[in-house]
């Protein structure tokens, strides 16, 4: 669908005011070579259930055209991101949405395209077709054993599948809780649920990570069995050295500080993912980046300290991921945003000067240390990001060469205009 030739055709036509503005950022920075490694080590996995148009409660408008219609058209799909910004080199599975036939061509086609397997999810928080018990009550929560076991055998299953492809973790977000007073034994529904994930850890490859992602609110209402990041850190704490809290930036309550609980999660040796997508008022799933760059650049200012006190390699012991809905954007195009987005905060707090703003904290010289911040913030570091894609042979400019060789057009032509994809 797109080549690389065509890539570098698109470069030449940018390629003089590129490296004007590169030049023009990295003239005071010390070693840019070294933050350009870092940016193309740097790599975050595309959710399966995101590359069709999504929807909300009140139901899915029709999508653009051309949307992947089964697993492989999927990965063929994260190929193609991958191939625009080389930054996009791995898939996450959501179980059963996208539970492959075949897994040793699944596994072919993505070797083909550059793709691996990211962390598989299991879905119990809803009622799949010729499913026998339903989770309209919860799931290893539940009240019923018959229910609960079902949960845990599924999840199980999604560890198997998990390991035909190679993929070495999982992610657990369960819809569990309650929607009025008196409805949950508050007490029991932790039990229940620390039960069945303890049988579901106990059957972990001894390389896998078990990541326990938690959520304030929705689709229940007045509590979560998981509802915030004590609960899950929590769960992983009693479960063992290979559970995780995993941190969705759409599952808090607006105006958490999000940056604090990554800290602390870190400090802890217990934060194993992020799941990146921006929001306004709850999980509303947008563009990374739309709403608030400077709050994921805190976030990121925070990952990267942390990780470097306990020198931890960016890229390899931390699982990142998009998790949004794309409503009404393409979502190819949404997809390269975020990603940009991503790396643009990843970028802006590989600069922060670290020893400047650790002598400003210790002397509690407040106004230095919010300029030390918002100067890291305040650089322009898309020429750096963008300069990073050219050394791998990607698109200096993703969305715009995605709109110049007409992709979306030509997905069209190939896959037909009313194809829906699977999940959201």
């Amino acid at each position: 669908m797109v080549t690389r030739e065509e890539i570098e055709s698109c470069n030449k036509e940018q390629m003089d005011q590129h490296q004007r503005r590169y030049d023009q950022t990295v003239s005071g920075m010390a070693d840019p070579y070294e933050l350009i490694r870092k940016i193309i080590s740097f790599q975050v996995a595309i959710p399966s259930w995101a590359l069709g148009t999504g929807g909300t409660r009140f139901g899915r408008f029709r999508g653009r055209g051309g949307e992947p219609g089964t697993l492989g058209q999927k990965i063929e799909d994260v190929g193609l991101l991958h191939a625009l910004n080389q930054s996009s080199g791995a898939i996450s599975l959501h179980i059963p949405w996208d539970t492959p036939t075949d897994a040793k061509s699944i596994i072919e086609l993505a070797a083909k395209q550059g793709i691996v397997f990211d962390a598989v999810n299991s879905n119990t928080f809803q009622d799949q077709p010729g499913q026998v018990l339903s989770y309209k009550f919860g799931s290893l929560q539940h009240t019923d054993r018959r229910v609960r076991r079902q949960a845990i055998d599924h999840n199980i299953e999604v560890i198997r599948v998990g390991q035909a492809l190679g993929s070495k973790s999982l992610t657990v977000w369960l819809s569990d809780g309650s929607c009025f007073p008196g409805q949950l034994n508050f007490r029991k529904a932790w039990q229940h649920t620390f039960e069945g994930l303890k049988e579901i850890y106990s059957t972990l490859p001894k390389d896998w990570k078990m990541f326990i992602e938690y959520k304030a609110f929705e689709p229940n209402f007045y509590s979560m069995t998981v509802g915030d990041w004590g609960q899950s850190y929590l769960y992983a704490s009693k479960l063992g050295s290979q559970a995780y809290t995993l941190v969705d930036l759409g599952h808090h309550f607006p105006g958490e500080n999000i940056e604090q609980i990554v800290s602390l999660l870190l400090m802890e040796k217990k934060l194993g993912g992020f799941h990146f997508n921006d929001s306004k008022y709850g999980d509303d799933d947008l563009t990374v980046g739309s709403i608030n760059p400077y709050q994921l650049f805190l976030i990121f200012n925070e990952l990267v300290e942390g990780m470097d006190h306990q020198a931890m390699d960016h890229h390899k012991d931390m699982a990142w991921m998009i998790d949004a809905s794309h409503n009404v954007k393409d979502p190819l195009e949404d997809l390269l945003q975020s990603v940009e987005a991503i790396m643009i905060a990843y970028a802006q707090a590989l600069i922060v000067d670290r020893k400047a703003l650790e002598s400003a904290q210790n002397n509690n010289d407040v106004g230095l240390a919010q300029e030390i911040l918002q100067a890291a913030f305040r650089t322009d570091v898309r020429p750096l990001v963008a300069e990073a894609r050219r050394r791998t042979g990607a698109a200096l400019h993703p969305l715009g060469t995605f709109r110049k060789l007409k992709i979306r057009e030509k997905l069209i032509q190939v896959r037909g205009s009313d194809v829906v994809a699977t999940g959201l």
